[in-house]
C-alpha cells in the first residue's frame, strides 16, 4: 500500500472494525460536548439569547446535513478507488470533492445572509429575539467554509482507513471551542465581550484551526490535495459520482429532524412536562447510539474498499459482526436503562412528572435500540456499496410512514405511551427489513459483477 493508505481488504475483520471505530467515537463525543458547551454558556446570557440559538438549530442542521452529505459521498467514492486508482487521479478526485462542497454551501450561505430576518421570522422568531439571531448567524454564515472543508477533508482521510486523525481533529475542535466560548462571550482577559456573536466566533475559530490541520494532513501525510483539478469533463464526472450518494445522504439526514419536529408537536399536546421528558430521553438516546453511529461511519469505508476488490465474503462477514454487535449493544443499553432509568432521568430533571415520562420512554423505546442501530448500520453500508437510495427509502419508511402516523394514533387511543410504542414498532420493523434487504443488495451487486 502507498503511504497514507490502510488496506481493509485483508486481515482480521473484527480487529479492523474495532480499531477504526473507537477513534470515530472519540470525535463524536467531542462534537456532542462542543454543542452542549455552546448551549450552556449562551444560556447564561439570558432566555432571549438561548431562544435565539434554538431558532438557529434548523438552519445550522440543514447546512450541516448538506456538508455531511457531500462528505459521505466523497468517503464512498474515495474508499471504492483508494486501492486501485493512481495516486495522481486520486489526489485530483479528493480535491474536486472539496471544491464541490465549497460551491454548494457558499450558494446557501449567500442566500442565507440575504434572508436572515425573513427566514427566522417565518420560523417564529419574535422581534425581541431576531437581533440576537442576526448577530449569531451573520458570524456563523461567514465561517461556513471553515466547516465544509474539514468535514469533506476528514471524510477523505477516513476513506484511506485512518479514522484516528479525523477523530482527534474533531476532539481538538471541541477543546478549542470550550476554551474560547467563555472568553469571547463574556469578554474575559484581552477578549472583547461579544455575547451570542462570541459563541459563533468561537465555533468559527475552532473550525478554522481544524481546517488548517486537515489541509496539512491531506497535503503532507496522505498527499491527497492539489490545486490541479484536471479537465472540466473529469471534474464534472467526479462531482456526478459524489452527488449520486450525497443527495440521498443529505435527504436521509434531513428526514430525522423533520420527523422529530412532528413527534414533538404530538407530544406537546400532553403538556410541557412531556416535551421536557422527550428532550431528556432523546439526548440520552443520542449518547447511547454514538457507538453504533461511529461503527456506521466505519462501514462506509470498509464496504467501499472491499467492494473495489470484489471481496463480498468479507463484506458479509463484517455486516454479520456489526449486526450481532448492534443487537448486543442495544440489549446492554436497555438493561442499564431498566436498572438506572430513575437515576439517569434525575440527572437532567427534578420534576417527578418529567422523570416518570422519561422512564416510560426508556422502558418502551429502549427495547428497540439494537434494531434502531441496524437501520443506521444499513444506511452506511448502502452508501459504501454505492447504492444510496435504499437508505433514504428506509429512513422515510421508519420515520414518516410508521413512526409519525402510529404516534398520532397512539397518542389518540393510548396516550403518551402510545407515542413511545410507535417508536418501538418503527425501529424493530425497519431494522429487520433494512438489514435483510442489505444482504440481498450485496448479492445483487455480486451477481452484477460476476
Amino acid at each position: 500500500m502507498a503511504r497514507g493508505k490502510r488496506n481493509l481488504t485483508e486481515g482480521n475483520i473484527k480487529k479492523q472494525l474495532y480499531s477504526l471505530t473507537w477513534p470515530m467515537l472519540m470525535g463524536m463525543v467531542g462534537m456532542v460536548i462542543f454543542n452542549l458547551v455552546d448551549t450552556f454558556y449562551v444560556g447564561m446570557l439570558g432566555v432571549r439569547e438561548l431562544a435565539a440559538m434554538s431558532f438557529t438549530f434548523p438552519v445550522v442542521m440543514f447546512l450541516n446535513s448538506i456538508s455531511m452529505g457531500v462528505g459521505i459521498g466523497t468517503s464512498s467514492l474515495i474508499s471504492r478507488n483508494i486501492i486501485h486508482t493512481e495516486r495522481s487521479e486520486l489526489k485530483m478526485m479528493s480535491s474536486r470533492s472539496i471544491l464541490l462542497g465549497i460551491i454548494i454551501v457558499l450558494f446557501f450561505v449567500a442566500l442565507g445572509l440575504l434572508t436572515i430576518r425573513p427566514v427566522f421570522t417565518a420560523l417564529g422568531a419574535e422581534a425581541s429575539v431576531l437581533d440576537f439571531v442576526e448577530d449569531y448567524m451573520t458570524v456563523w454564515y461567514l465561517g461556513v467554509p471553515f466547516v465544509v472543508i474539514p468535514m469533506t477533508g476528514n471524510n477523505i482521510i477516513r476513506a484511506t482507513g485512518d479514522t484516528f486523525t479525523p477523530g482527534m481533529i474533531m476532539l481538538g475542535n471541541a477543546v478549542i471551542n470550550i476554551i474560547l466560548d467563555p472568553m469571547l462571550i463574556f469578554g474575559i482577559g484581552p477578549f472583547p465581550e461579544l455575547g451570542i456573536a462570541g459563541a459563533a466566533l468561537a465555533t468559527v475559530i475552532s473550525r478554522a484551526v481544524g481546517l488548517v490541520v486537515t489541509l496539512i494532513v491531506l497535503i503532507k501525510k496522505t498527499k491527497l490535495f492539489t490545486l490541479k483539478l484536471g479537465k472540466v469533463r473529469d471534474i464534472l464526472f467526479t462531482w456526478k459520482n459524489i452527488l449520486y450518494v450525497a443527495i440521498p445522504a443529505s435527504l436521509t439526514m434531513l428526514i430525522t429532524p423533520l420527523s422529530v419536529g412532528l413527534i414533538t408537536r404530538i407530544i406537546a399536546s400532553f403538556g410541557e412536562e412531556a416535551v421536557a421528558a422527550f428532550g431528556v430521553a432523546t439526548r440520552v438516546e443520542m449518547f447511547a447510539m454514538m457507538v453504533i453511529m461511529s461503527l456506521g461511519s466505519v462501514l462506509i469505508i470498509f464496504v467501499g474498499q472491499n467492494l473495489s476488490k470484489h471481496n463480498f465474503q468479507r463484506i458479509r462477514e463484517a455486516l454479520k459482526i456489526s449486526l450481532k454487535f448492534s443487537l448486543a449493544w442495544g440489549l446492554l443499553v436497555f438493561v442499564i436503562l431498566l436498572v438506572g432509568a430513575h437515576a439517569i432521568a434525575s440527572l437532567f430533571a427534578t420534576d417527578e412528572t418529567v422523570i416518570e415520562i422519561t422512564k416510560s420512554y426508556f422502558y418502551i423505546i429502549g427495547a428497540s435500540y439494537g434494531f434502531q442501530g441496524l437501520v443506521a448500520l444499513s444506511t452506511s453500508s448502502f452508501n459504501g456499496l454505492n447504492k444510496p437510495y435504499p437508505s433514504t427509502i428506509f429512513s422515510f419508511l421508519r420515520m414518516m410512514i410508521l413512526y409519525v402516523p402510529l404516534a398520532w394514533l397512539g397518542a389518540r387511543f393510548i396516550g403518551i405511551n402510545g407515542v413511545f410504542w410507535a417508536g418501538l414498532i418503527a425501529n424493530i420493523v425497519v431494522g429487520i427489513i433494512s438489514y435483510k434487504y442489505l444482504f440481498i443488495t450485496v448479492g445483487k451487486v455480486e451477481s452484477g459483477i460476476s
